[in-house]
C-alpha cells in the first residue's frame, strides 16, 4: 500500500493539502507517525463542500472500442461520457477520473501516445479549454478554463486511448470500478460523483493447481479436498477442463473429469478410514502438479481450524466485492474462518462515512455464515496514522465503526473502552515496522487484545532473527521486543490481503499469514474462546501442524512454578515437547525462551520434525515459544507459554 496523501486526495481534498502538521499532536504515538495523512483525513472531514461538488453523471460509451471486460494485467480501452449537473462547473472548477487506484491498472496520462494509459479529453462545448494533466498515481484532473461548463454539457474521457492501451489490475474481479469526483466551485474541495462504472476483470490462463485437506481429523471422518486451478497471481475462475488424476489415499477416485464450467474448481468427498499422514497429489490439465497439505488421522489431539483475520476488498485499497471475498475464502483457500476487514477511513469510499456499505457488510457476513462449516467475523480495520493500525473483530451479530480519525476513538484507550460492552477483540498488526508500526506505549487490554497478528503480506514483526522479516524494520519495537517487557501475547497470522484471495495471499506475495486455532468448536463463540485462551498459532502461509506443549501443558497456557519438576531448593525445569508436519521440506525448529533462540533443533529436510528437550532452571516471568521453519522459508510459530 502506498501511504502518499494521493489516496486522501481521491475522496474530495485539495491537492497539497498534504504535508501540514497538526498543531495538537498527542503525548504518545507510533514511533513512526504519519501526521499529515492524520492532518488531512481531519481536514476532510471538516470540509464544506460547494452545492455543485460531486454534480452530474458519467457513462461507460458501449461502442466496438471500449473493453466491457478484460483479462487481469492485459491493456484495455474505455470511453467514459461525463454531462454536467444542473449547477454546472464554475470557471477553474475541475473533474478528476480515478483510474482503479490499487494494484496495477495504469494512470491516465496525456502527454505519450506510445506509453500505457494515455488518455484523449475533449468536448464539444464551445468556448471551453480543457487543461488535463496527471495529479497522482491513477488520478488525472481536468481543470475547465475560460467559461463555466453549463448543465447538460459533456466532457468525453477515453482512457487507453493510445496503441498499447491501458494495462488492467493483476487480480480478477467482478467488479472493479472507476471513480470520478467534481469540484464545482473550484475551491479545492471535490465529492465523488454517484455513478457507478465497474468492468470486470477476468483472470490470467492457468498455471498453479493448490491442493487443500483439513489438517486433523479422525478414523472414519468424511472431509472435503479442494483442487483449485489458478492463475499466477492465484486468482480463480480460469478457462481450463480436462482430466485430473489423484493418488495418495485409497479409495480416491484415480481420475476425475473437469468440466469447463467449473472454473477450474473441484471438491471431492474424502473418507479417512484408518490413522496416519495424508497427503494426496493431483496432477491435472496443462502437467499441472499439486500436492496437498498434510492431514494427520488421529483419534486424539486438537483440531486444527485454518482462518484467515484480516484482509481488505475493493471498499477500501482491496479487490473483488464482499462476497467475492467471502467465496474466495471458502470454496478456493478452504478456510475454516474469515474476517473482511476494511478500512474505517482509507480509500475512496470509506466505511465510516458510508453507513451502507458497512450494512451491506454485515449482511454478507450473516449470510455466508454457517455454524459448525464456516464461520465468517464481522470487523473493520482501525486506521490509526498516529498510533499503528488495529482490527477490530466482532464475535455477535453487530458492531460499530469506531473511526481512528474521531477525536473520541483516536487512541487505543479510547477504542478499548468503546469496545468494552461489545463482544469484541482488536489486533495490532505489522507492529514491528512497514506501513507504520505499533506504538506499544499503551499496554494491551487483556481483555480485548489477547493475541497479536506476527505475521502478514508486510512479513514478519516477531523478531530481528525471523525469516522474512517486515521490511522498514525499527529494532526495539518487535513482538519479542514487548513480550520481554512483561506483555502476553498468543501469535496469529494473518493476510492483511489486498488481492482478494484470503487464505492464499502467500501466492501473490513473498508472505503470507494464517491462524490456527486449536478448536472443536467451529463457531464464532468457540473461535473466540480460542483466542482468548491463547490457543492459537501462526503461519506465514503454509498450513504447518505444529503442536507444542510444555510440561504437557497446551501452547497458550500460564504456567505456575508450582506446575514444573523441582522444588525451592532444586531448580525447576520441565519438558518441551514439539511435534511438526509440515507441506515442505524441514530446515528446523527453533525454541524461543525469554528473548532469544535458546536452541535449534536440524530436521535435515525432512517433512516431519519432533523431539522433547528439558528446558532447565525455568524461572518466573519467562516464556517459551517454538519457530518450524522450512527450507523454502514457510515458517509456524507457537503461541508461547509464560511462566508467572
Amino acid at each position: 500500500m502506498r501511504t502518499g496523501c494521493w489516496v486522501v486526495a481521491l475522496g474530495s481534498l485539495v491537492l497539497g493539502a498534504c504535508g501540514g502538521t497538526p498543531e495538537e499532536v498527542a503525548t504518545s504515538m507510533s514511533p513512526r507517525p504519519h501526521l499529515d495523512i492524520v492532518e488531512a483525513l481531519r481536514q476532510d472531514l471538516e470540509a464544506e463542500r460547494h452545492p455543485a461538488d460531486g454534480g452530474g453523471k458519467v457513462w461507460i460509451v458501449e461502442d466496438d472500442s471500449s473493453s466491457g471486460e478484460v483479462r487481469a494485467g492485459s491493456p484495455g480501452r474505455w470511453t467514459f461520457l461525463y454531462e454536467t449537473g444542473p449547477l454546472g462547473i464554475a470557471e477553474g472548477g475541475w473533474i478528476f477520473f480515478q483510474a482503479p487506484p490499487f494494484w496495477g491498472w495504469s494512470t491516465p496520462q496525456v502527454t505519450d501516445t506510445e506509453s500505457v494509459g494515455f488518455t484523449e479529453v475533449s468536448t464539444l462545448a464551445e468556448g471551453i479549454v480543457l487543461d488535463a494533466h496527471t495529479v497522482d498515481q491513477g488520478l488525472l484532473g481536468i481543470q475547465i478554463l475560460e467559461r463555466p461548463l453549463e448543465a447538460g454539457e459533456q466532457v468525453r474521457i477515453v482512457y487507453g486511448a493510445g496503441e498499447r492501451g491501458a494495462i488492467a489490475d493483476r487480480f480478477a474481479e467482478s467488479e472493479s470500478r472507476f471513480f470520478f469526483a467534481v469540484d464545482g466551485d473550484g475551491d479545492g474541495v471535490r465529492k465523488l460523483v454517484e455513478s457507478r462504472l465497474t468492468v470486470e476483470v477476468l483472470p490470467g490462463p492457468p498455471v498453479q493447481m493448490v491442493v487443500l485437506l483439513p489438517s486433523t481429523a479422525q478414523p472414519g471422518d468424511k472431509v472435503r479436498l479442494t483442487v483449485a486451478i489458478l492463475d499466477a497471481a492465484g486468482s480463480a475462475g480460469v478457462d481450463v477442463e480436462g482430466e485430473i488424476r489423484l493418488q495418495g489415499l485409497d479409495g480416491l477416485p484415480e481420475t476425475v473429469h473437469l468440466e469447463a464450467e467449473q472454473k477450474g474448481l473441484l471438491h471431492l468427498d474424502v473418507y479417512l478410514e484408518s490413522e496416519g499422514i495424508v497427503r494426496i497429489l493431483a496432477e491435472g490439465p496443462q502437467g499441472l502438479v499439486g500436492e496437498s497439505n498434510p492431514l494427520v488421522v488421529s483419534s486424539g489431539g486438537h483440531r486444527i481450524a485454518w482462518g484467515d483475520l484480516h484482509g481488505h476488498s475493493a471498499t477500501s485499497d482491496g479487490t473483488g466485492t464482499f462476497a467475492d471475498y467471502f467465496a474466495y475464502a471458502r470454496d478456493v483457500a478452504a478456510l475454516d474462518v474469515v474476517a473482511l476487514t476494511d478500512h474505517d477511513h482509507w480509500g475512496m469510499e470509506p466505511l465510516a462515512l458510508h453507513p451502507e456499505l458497512w450494512n451491506e457488510m454485515q449482511r454478507q457476513v450473516e449470510e455466508f455464515y454457517l455454524p459448525g462449516e464456516f464461520v465468517t467475523i464481522f470487523g473493520y480495520e482501525w486506521t490509526s496514522w498516529s498510533q499503528g493500525h488495529r482490527h477490530v473483530l466482532y464475535f455477535e451479530s453487530g458492531g460499530e465503526v469506531l473511526s481512528s480519525v474521531d477525536p473520541e476513538y483516536e487512541t487505543p484507550e479510547q477504542l478499548w473502552a468503546g469496545l468494552r460492552d461489545s463482544l469484541a477483540l482488536t489486533f495490532a498488526h505489522h507492529s514491528a515496522g512497514g506501513p507504520i508500526p505499533t506504538n506499544w506505549q499503551y499496554a494491551p487490554d487483556p481483555n480485548l487484545e489477547p493475541v497479536t497478528e506476527i505475521v502478514s503480506v508486510h512479513g514478519s514483526s516477531e523478531a530481528l532473527d525471523s525469516p522474512g522479516v517486515i521490511y522498514s524494520p525499527l529494532p526495539g519495537n518487535f513482538v519479542r521486543d514487548v513480550l520481554d517487557r512483561g506483555f502476553e501475547f498468543g501469535f496469529v497470522g494473518s493476510g492483511d490481503s489486498h488481492d482478494g484471495h484470503p487464505g492464499l495471499s502467500h501466492l501473490a506475495s513473498q508472505s503470507g499469514g494464517l491462524a490456527a486455532f486449536l478448536t472443536h468448536d467451529l463457531t464464532r463463540q468457540g473461535v473466540l474462546d480460542a483466542l482468548r485462551a491463547r490457543r492459537v498459532y501462526a503461519t506465514n502461509g503454509p498450513r504447518i501442524l505444529l503442536d507444542s506443549r510444555l510440561e504437557g501443558r497446551a501452547m497458550g497456557e500460564k504456567l505456575a512454578l508450582s506446575d514444573l519438576k523441582g522444588d525451592g531448593e532444586i531448580p525447576r525445569s520441565g519438558d518441551l515437547q514439539i511435534v511438526v508436519v509440515a507441506p515442505a521440506p524441514l530446515d528446523r525448529v527453533d525454541v524461543i525462551r525469554t528473548g532469544q533462540v535458546h536452541f535449534s533443533v536440524p530436521c535435515d529436510g525432512k517433512r516431519e520434525c519432533s523431539f522433547t528437550k528439558s528446558l532447565e532452571n525455568l524461572e518466573a516471568g519467562e516464556y517459551v515459544y517454538a519457530r518450524a521453519v522450512q527450507i523454502d522459508g514457510g515458517a509456524a510459530w507457537s503461541s508461547p507459554n509464560y511462566l508467572r
